[in-house]
């Protein structure tokens, strides 16, 4: 340990320091401070969730480049996407990424977190985390076994019905898909609607549901503008956290555990600032090796997709809104007096899951559809009517890293994910696009077609597609496994979530996943930030 950075007897002392107020610190923020007994400093690099648009569900497309709130990170240039860098938002600001996300709540399938079990992760069964969901849920259609109404998170249908969810939902069943009106019930695969996490027309953040409730008690402190530097050891065991507000650099000293819950980049980065990750980087960057642990930003996951866009037949889309004066103004006044109408679409209204191959168990396929389009996600949409369907395959094989390229905390740091590196992804992705097109040119969707614009008529093979895939192929913001759970050489914590190796250090985030869960991924966190809160309650006695 470098002689500045020990604690003195000044610097603030709090049972639990967590590092990051996203969509699992704010859980942990409001559970281990309820009952009263324990002091909780709380540490975010962003701002406060002040911006407007965070809480309109629609204003996801405000936020993806908006510096203030997004780290706004850029992978190293991939090589099986023709060395295009990928950019990939984050959320930097009180709720995370759950301030700035498209407000989807799908939890996976049932045989994914019974996989996290069968890799030795025992505890992490869906019928060990089913009451976890749960619990966090404020379910508007009612509780039933897979259901809860007690929870903080708001999880409500979607306020707009369009014409062409409603279509794109029966060209689904016409192509044998069943309907489903519950992705998170008893089975996945079929197309419905999607939920949201939202409560009359607003957006629902960890930070809104959880933090809220929370901020006036007087165990809770709350800093915004902090950046975590590092965490600070004596020994082995992490005893206080160092971190930067504005010109100031700041430490506080943990009496029970310090929590890094900063995300699938953030805290990696921040175990390797602080000596925790393989010794050649550390030493590389002149950082004291306090714990030579190869799998520190390992095994970087994350969901791909590929957009389909079709013009559209009739003035019905979110563009001809958008693109027209009276009916944008009108929508705005609509919402703001009733929160209703476009501004409450998430990032995705209709959705299905299906198999590319009848070998398969569970749909390895998820489909968002949208009633607009545009060539890139957060930029203009397109002029003419338009929708978009979007492929994304769900358990990729494909693996990445994440790597500090400076000892200076201000540095984003190296991120590779390598998408369709691996030849299973290459192939899904093909199959994934041939059963979409099937889809969109069923006939319940026919009398709202006037053609297929992007990728068109002109890419038709699968050699096409897949050149169509390296092309056009982005991320769908659900990087994980960085700090993954398991009990081999390369895992970084245990099924408790401590950090191996190492005491008084736990990681709860996306991050910790053993491999990524077949849906998106802000449901799961928050039901890994629930679990972990009983279990660091439970280790406090």
């Amino acid at each position: 340990m470098n002689a500045n950075s020990a604690l003195t007897p000044s610097d603030p002392e709090f049972d639990y320091i967590i590092v990051g107020a996203g969509s699992a610190g704010c859980v942990l923020a409001n559970r281990l401070s309820a009952n009263g007994k324990h002091s909780v400093l709380l540490l975010e690099a962003g701002p406060k969730d002040t911006n407007i648009w965070i809480h309109v569900p629609l204003g996801y497309g405000k936020l993806f480049k908006e510096k203030s709130v997004n780290w706004m990170y850029q992978t190293e240039p991939e090589p099986e996407l023709k060395g295009r860098k990928v950019f990939q938002p984050r959320g930097k600001t009180l709720g995370g990424s759950s301030s700035i996300n498209g407000l989807l709540y799908v939890r996976g399938q049932h045989e994914d977190y019974d996989r996290w079990r069968q890799l030795g992760n025992t505890g992490w069964g869906y019928d060990d985390v089913l009451p976890y969901f749960r619990k966090a849920e404020n379910q508007s259609r009612g509780a039933d076994q897979y259901h809860g109404t007690d929870g903080p998170l708001p999880v409500s249908n979607m306020i707009v019905t369009d014409p062409l969810s409603k279509a794109f939902i029966d060209a689904a069943v016409e192509t044998g898909l069943p309907y489903n009106p519950d992705f998170n019930g008893a089975t996945q695969e079929g197309v419905g609607l999607f939920q949201t996490t939202t409560r009359n027309g607003r957006r629902a953040s960890t930070s809104v549901a959880y933090l809220g409730p929370a901020k006036a008690r007087s165990n809770l402190r709350i800093e915004t503008g902090a950046l975590g530097q590092r965490v600070l050891f004596e020994g082995r065991r992490a005893v206080g956290v160092e971190y930067r507000q504005g010109a100031n650099v700041r430490r506080a000293r943990a009496r029970k555990e310090i929590v890094l819950s900063s995300g699938a980049y953030n805290s990696p980065q921040l175990l390797q600032l602080s000596g925790v990750g393989p010794a050649d980087l550390l030493r590389k960057h002149g950082i004291d090796v306090v714990l030579d642990a190869a799998g520190v930003g390992h095994d970087l996951q994350d969901h791909m997709q590929v957009r389909i866009v079709m013009r559209c037949s009739q003035k019905i889309t979110l563009n001809d809104t958008v693109n027209h004066p009276l009916r944008r103004t009108m929508a705005g006044a609509r919402y703001a007096l009733f929160r209703k109408g476009w501004l409450t679409i998430a990032a995705g209204t209709a959705g299905a899951f299906f198999k590319t191959s009848p070998r398969l168990a569970s749909p390895d396929i998820q489909v968002h559809f949208l009633p607009f389009s545009t060539d890139k996600m957060g930029e203009k949409l397109h002029d003419f009517s338009g929708f978009t369907a979007s492929v994304c395959q769900l358990r990729p094989e494909s693996r990445g890293s994440l790597r500090i390229r400076s000892a200076d905390p201000t540095v984003p740091p190296e991120i590779r994910i390598n998408y369709m590196s691996a030849e299973t992804d290459r192939a899904t992705n093909v199959e994934g696009i041939k059963i979409l097109r099937k889809i969109l040119n069923a006939p319940a969707l026919k009398p709202f077609v006037v053609s297929e614009y992007d990728p068109g008529a002109k890419v038709s093979t699968d050699a096409e597609i897949l050149d169509y895939c390296r092309e056009r192929g982005s991320t769908i913001y659900h990087p994980t496994s960085t700090c993954r759970m398991g009990n081999d050489a390369l895992a970084v914590v245990d099924q408790r979530l401590k950090v191996r190796g190492l005491e008084g250090l736990r990681v709860v985030d996306g991050s910790i996943m053993p491999d990524l869960v077949s849906g998106n991924t802000n449901a799961p966190i928050i039901m890994i930030a629930e679990k972990a809160s009983d279990m660091i309650l439970e280790d406090a006695r």
